[in-house]
């Protein structure tokens, strides 16, 4: 079934408001079926067939959102673009997925519309950051009614492409049945309803905020508060309006940070959730202890939309990402053979369900490789599933040190610095070694007039850990690198400091 078609289903009272935006003003549930049937009309008339796909690198607006729901209902693929590529990454992917119709900032179309013209593109439209443009215009001159293209379970509905770091980016491709099953889930799990009011900041170019975030309030008939990006004194502002707030870890740093958040301005508040990079244990603690509410960490990826959860009711545990959700098989397996391990033991996860994606865009032996031969996803993630049933992360399994033919997990290194006094947090990693291969290398934020220095973290990590996993260096820095999720940059660490040890 079209994933359009089950969030219609939802939709008990057309007049009911269906996103709250930045400037106050309102839209309802009819008014998004008018106008998500206004642009999927223009888009027929720019060529777009069932299967096409539908190329956007847009700023965050509910135009943009609408447009993605268009293209849904023509029965097109959804390709989001990072406003952060450049022209040379954005040819790679249009060249790549070869779509239809590419939608850009008007500042950008004269660069796009020539890669378009090179890889044989029919169509380039605008949307700019206040929601106007070329794709608007035509769109206010359409008919309202359209009827929307029926879709099979395994027909795709969006191609996301991975963040690229250890080699080209691949297009994960997520079917109708991906997205519908993990927001049905995620309905249910989280307990959304027809009363929620989701605060959404999130970017919509990423899993977290296009699908996690919106097609669960979608497929709960509720509403959002729509804004362009987070800025903290607007949260504070629309958070007496809301039920529900979804983000990742810098939201609830920054948070903490603003005098308004207490536990009065959050009494109101039914769920808050951070995904997209581990939240750290002494944020989810300082956040309880001024709010009241135990965030919610949950884990997934770009390939398999959500695999686990904290509880709703029960433990949320700091440091794990909780339970597979129902319907979802997660398994610690060893990297090499596959071998299922026991309870306890750190290995490679492994996970399989309908929210699964379908393989990488045109890639068949790098989707054959990534698969067990009984349908297990093998996820690149290390971890471990304690006696509890919690699933913790311990990191990569690119980021896996091997020091003197040791094998190192950077995050058990991690939470012994991070528990040392004066550390904010701190990253691990491998840098070239010519005597151990590579040595270990702890990255650490200080808080602000603290005194440590690199002998006294190695000295306070002395009969913690094994001798091979103390760090041979520690460097101060005073913040990590992060890509636009709240993601650590490990690579641009190695980077930085490849010639650390000579």
């Amino acid at each position: 079934m079209n994933l359009f078609e089950l969030i219609r289903s939802r939709i008990t009272d057309p007049a009911r408001t269906f996103i709250i935006k930045a400037d106050g003003s309102t839209m309802s549930y009819a008014d998004m079926l008018d106008r998500s049937g206004q642009i999927a009309n223009v888009l027929v008339l720019d060529g777009v067939e069932p299967g096409d796909r539908v190329a956007a690198q847009v700023e965050k607006t509910v135009e943009n959102f609408i447009t993605y729901l268009a293209v849904l209902r023509a029965g097109a693929v959804y390709l989001p673009l990072n406003t952060a590529y450049t022209l040379a990454e954005l040819d790679y992917f249009i060249g790549d997925a070869e779509p239809k119709l590419v939608i850009c900032d008007p500042a950008k179309r004269e660069g796009l519309a020539e890669i378009a013209k090179n890889r044989g593109v029919a169509s380039v439209e605008t949307i700019d950051a206040k929601g106007q443009g070329s794709l608007i215009e035509a769109a206010d001159k359409a008919p309202k009614d359209f009827a929307d293209v029926p879709r099979e379970d395994d027909d795709l509905a969006a191609i996301l492409y991975t963040s690229g770091t250890t080699g080209r980016s691949k297009g994960a491709m997520l079917t109708h049945r991906n997205l519908s099953s993990n927001a049905e889930t995620l309905r249910e799990y989280w307990r959304f309803t027809d009363k929620d009011v989701l605060l959404h900041a999130l970017p919509i170019y990423h899993t977290h905020g296009l699908f996690v975030a919106s097609n669960t309030v979608m497929m709960a008939g509720g509403a959002m508060i729509f804004l362009p990006k987070f800025d903290a004194d607007e949260v504070m502002r629309y958070l007496p309006q809301a039920t529900s707030m979804m983000g990742v870890p810098t939201f609830y740093t920054r948070l903490l940070k603003h005098p308004g958040l207490t536990k009065a301005a959050c009494a109101h508040m039914r769920l808050f959730t951070s995904g997209s990079a581990p939240l750290l244990a002494e944020t989810h603690d300082e956040f309880r202890a001024k709010t009241g509410h135990a965030i919610l960490e949950r884990y997934g990826m770009t390939e398999t939309n959500m695999n686990t959860s904290n509880p709703y009711d029960g433990d949320r545990i700091a440091g794990t990402v909780g339970f597979p959700l129902p319907g979802v098989g997660v398994r610690i397996a060893d990297p090499e053979s596959g071998a299922v391990l026991k309870q306890g033991d750190i290995g490679v996860i492994e996970v399989k369900g309908p929210n699964v994606f379908l393989g990488y865009w045109r890639m068949p032996e790098k989707t054959k490789a990534e698969f067990r031969p009984d349908g297990f996803f093998i996820t690149g993630d290390v971890g471990k599933i304690d006696e509890r049933g919690y699933v913790h992360i311990v990191g990569r399994a690119k980021d896996l040190i091997i020091t003197g033919g040791f094998n190192v997990y950077p995050k058990e290194v991690e939470t012994e610095i991070d528990a040392l006094p004066g550390v904010v947090e701190s990253a691990v990693v491998g840098c070239p070694h010519p005597d151990f291969g590579e040595g270990v290398t702890a990255v650490v934020v200080l808080q602000k007039g603290a005194s440590a220095d690199e002998k006294a973290i190695i000295s306070a990590l002395e009969g913690k850990l094994a001798k091979f996993k103390l760090p041979k260096r520690v460097l101060f820095v005073d913040d990590l690198p992060r890509n636009t999720m709240g993601k650590v940059q490990k690579n641009v660490l190695r980077e930085q400091n490849a010639k650390l040890y000579g």
